[in-house]
């Protein structure tokens, strides 16, 4: 595993004189890959899930991993999620999600990422997962790290049974500027206070709304974004 390379880094945090919040991406930022897979994986082994439907989870995985995310990439999880839960309870998809960590995602975690969001927590900020994937996983995995909260993508239930349809937008890109700058508001928090870890060119309007811009294993585009703007890197890979 290579050590983190990032500047300014983790030496700038400081304890809390008013309230901070950093959030964090996850796919290809706190983990690596894309966490919607593995809720796939796991869904297919409790028989949710056909072959075909597996067989599509493990391109978009490999092609994530290999590439990074795209819109077209978004597309496709909001697709397959909606997929995965449409007809089964909230009950279910949660314990789907508990099974995902417990058996994939807690191995697949970038150990220096995850050490910065507890240096956060240290300090006394708050630390807030925001990611595409559906809120019901990105909630286990910030109870299991022991963070704040997280902002998923939401999906519709009537009498805690899933629709299959979305309940607002997919939450990338803008619109994870967009909740965190809700959560901000709503906590009292200045924006140039708060923190945001991202892998993607499409989380830069997340990394300009706020103060302090930390790069994760960049993909190309986000690299040279970053390196024109002087924004610090950490790398962390298998």
């Amino acid at each position: 595993m290579s050590t983190p390379d990032d500047g300014a880094g983790s030496a700038a945090l400081a304890r809390a004189d008013r309230p901070v919040i950093a959030f964090f991406d996850v796919d290809n930022t706190l983990m690596r890959g894309a966490s919607v897979y593995h809720l796939g994986r796991v869904a297919w082994q409790r028989g949710h899930l056909g072959w075909r439907d597996l067989a599509r989870f493990a391109w978009q995985q490999a092609r994530f991993t290999s590439v990074g995310e795209n819109y077209r990439h978004q597309l496709a999880v909001r697709d397959r999620a909606l997929e995965l839960v449409a007809g089964h309870s909230v009950l279910e998809l949660e314990a789907i999600a508990v099974e995902t960590y417990d058996k994939h995602l807690h191995s697949l975690l970038h150990p220096s990422v995850v050490a910065r969001a507890h240096e956060h927590l240290a300090q006394g900020h708050e630390v807030w997962l925001i990611t595409a994937t559906p809120e019901a996983c990105a909630r286990v995995i910030a109870e299991r790290l022991g963070l704040t909260g997280a902002i998923g993508t939401q999906i519709e239930s009537v009498d805690g049974v899933f629709t299959g349809a979305l309940l607002g937008p997919v939450m990338h890109a803008g619109h994870k500027a967009d909740a965190a700058g809700r959560i901000a508001g709503e906590k009292g928090v200045r924006l140039s206070d708060c923190w945001a870890y991202s892998d993607s060119r499409n989380d830069i309007p997340l990394l300009e709304l706020v103060g302090h811009q930390q790069v994760v294993n960049p993909d190309a585009a986000l690299a040279r974004y970053a390196a024109a703007r002087g924004w610090p890197v950490m790398r962390d890979r298998p």
